[in-house]
């Protein structure tokens, strides 16, 4: 496909800037990577920014990343996530975040997706209140990529992205006021952008991401109400909402916005933040505007959190549905949190996309949609995430029906009371023949895809991004490690599946070599080629006796 895009906008000076915030030099800055017109979307100026905000920001992103691993080394050796003692005047204290901007006061329905061009415009385009354009999960994070969704991005806040496929088909962007609002999602606190490095070490992929969406397109978003507004994935911790917030900070100062024009949501996806709700909203609250449900996120956290814990072995992942009491009381708790403090508390992606030549099939899944997004306008939730464009009238029409009001702060969900065990106690089911195939399928076909550039692929009739993969992953060595005697935390209760089969890596190793036969013509997958790799890559992981953090991370060296 070919596809052309508006010029970077002329790069904005800053009308003032804090006093530790330097006159830009790019000097200790190194760029490992060249692709065409990379010198106009990364000036000298924001350069300078990525060196000053790398050193403000990285000693301390180290050391939270170290209190991470000291975290889960806790929770191996046995222990439990709990509600801070430290701060419990926070979450006792009577609080509001700062007034939402009129642009996010509505935000029934929002759409999520990569960020190169054609999406970009169809999302902006899809009638929905808003669109999350994701560096992280639905990217894979090659160096084309990211600067090909920066330049995408500006084009877009500029009204002249343009893409033509080759088919002759052209996209071209609605009028201003018939687009979604734009929500951009940084790369999370753990991972690096290896082809940016300031004084020999590789700047955060999150730091690098928001600076330069920030740096070409504030002075244009904040002209039109607009923001910048942001997502930030993955936090674990107030004291990583506080990190962002001083990141966040630094670049309204060298780009001379007042402080909390860029406005943030947090997404709650990992197991320990959902016990500091409460504090990441008063680390953030001169700017943060809602919490959202990242349910398969937060379902992978949950896995890894309890890696080495028998006791809390899941079901297969189609069996972990958010009617599972401790999802249920996630979310719920999430939705009174947030309307206590005046924020959106968002709910989660409805994964489905249409399936062609089968209206039955079709409509069950929409009608499972429709059951989901009845259940989270229900409970009180302001909005919902949907992965199509047509599951979008679905969703509004759900919350349409029941959430006449922009928002529901007004429900206040005081009848909620969720406990430490409430939040971890695991939830019964099976695991099927199928869904032990189809968790091996998934993450070879997801992997491939991602090695090959492709962040977000649609398999089976769901869209399965990092997150998705990252739970069909988590759920294989869970599975065999508490399982079989080779496992690395086999207890001699063996993991078993429905048909009464025990789980361990002979059955994995069987799964494995069958693969192939089962997807037939791999030439026609996307990333088909790189399938004998990711198998492998998998085989790796999966052995591995301690669980990989990030599948990402060692797939990462893998792609340029």
């Amino acid at each position: 496909m070919s596809a052309t895009a508006s010029a970077i906008p002329t790069p904005i000076r800053p009308a003032s800037r804090a006093a530790d915030v330097a006159t830009p030099r790019a000097a200790g800055l190194s760029l490992t990577e060249r692709v065409a017109g990379q010198e106009q979307l990364l000036p000298a100026p924001l350069l300078g920014l990525l060196v000053s905000l790398h050193r403000a920001i990285e000693p301390e992103r180290r050391a939270r990343l170290a209190a991470r691993r000291e975290r889960q080394a806790f929770f191996d050796a046995g222990g439990l996530p709990d509600f801070r003692a430290d701060t419990a005047a926070i979450r006792a204290d009577d609080w509001k975040v700062a007034p939402i901007p009129a642009a996010l006061q509505d935000r029934r329905v929002e759409i999520t997706g990569p960020v190169d061009p054609k999406m970009v415009i169809n999302a902006l385009n899809s009638g929905a209140n808003c669109y999350m354009a994701d560096f992280e999960d639905s990217t894979s994070p090659t160096w084309r990529n990211l600067l090909a969704g920066q330049r995408a991005l500006a084009g877009a806040v500029e009204g002249t992205l343009s893409f033509d496929a080759d088919s002759g088909k052209q996209y071209r962007l609605r009028p201003y006021d018939e687009r979604a609002v734009l929500i951009v999602r940084p790369r999370g606190w753990h991972l690096d952008e290896k082809h940016v490095r300031v004084d020999g070490e590789p700047i955060a992929g999150g730091l690098f991401d928001m600076a330069v969406f920030a740096f070409h397109n504030a002075r244009t978003l904040m002209a039109n109400d607009r923001g910048p507004y942001f997502y930030l994935p993955k936090l674990q911790s107030m004291e990583e909402a506080a990190l962002w917030e001083a990141a966040l900070s630094h670049v309204e100062a060298f780009l001379g916005l007042p402080h909390g024009q860029m406005k943030v949501t947090v997404l709650i996806e990992t197991l320990p933040a959902v016990f500091e709700m409460d504090e990441i909203l008063y680390a953030l609250k001169d700017r943060i505007v809602g919490l959202n449900c990242g349910r398969w996120d937060y379902i992978f956290s949950y896995l890894k959190t309890f890696r080495a814990h028998a006791d809390k072995v899941l079901p297969e992942r189609g069996q972990v549905t958010m009617t599972q009491p401790f999802l249920k009381a996630y979310s719920e708790l999430l939705i009174r949190t947030c309307h206590r403090r005046g924020a959106h508390a968002m709910g989660g992606m409805a994964a489905q996309i249409p399936i062609a030549h089968d209206e039955a099939a079709n409509e069950q899944a929409l009608a499972r949609v429709r059951a989901d997004k009845l259940r989270e306008v229900t409970a009180g939730h302001d909005g919902t995430w949907v992965a199509h464009p047509a599951l979008i009238p679905v969703a509004r029409a759900v919350f349409d029906a029941h959430m006449p009001t922009p928002n529901q702060h007004h429900v206040l969900r005081e009848d909620v009371q969720v406990s430490r065990d409430d939040l971890v106690r695991p939830c019964e089911g099976t695991i099927t023949r199928e869904g032990f195939e189809n968790n091996v399928e998934v993450c070879v076909r997801y992997m491939a895809s991602w090695l090959d550039g492709n962040g977000c692929v649609p398999i089976h009739w769901l869209m399965e991004d990092a997150a998705t993969a990252e739970i069909a992953r988590a759920q294989l060595w869970q599975w065999l490690h508490h399982s079989d005697p080779r496992g690395c935390h086999a207890d001699g209760s063996p993991v078993h599946l429905a048909d009464g089969t025990v789980i361990d890596f002979a059955l994995f190793e069987r799964t494995l070599a069958a693969l192939p036969g089962r997807l037939g013509d791999t030439a026609t997958l996307p990333g088909g080629a790189r399938i004998p790799e990711a198998i492998a890559l998998l085989d790796e992981l999966t052995r591995a006796c301690q669980l990989v953090e990030f599948l990402t991370l060692p797939a990462y060296a893998r792609i340029d």
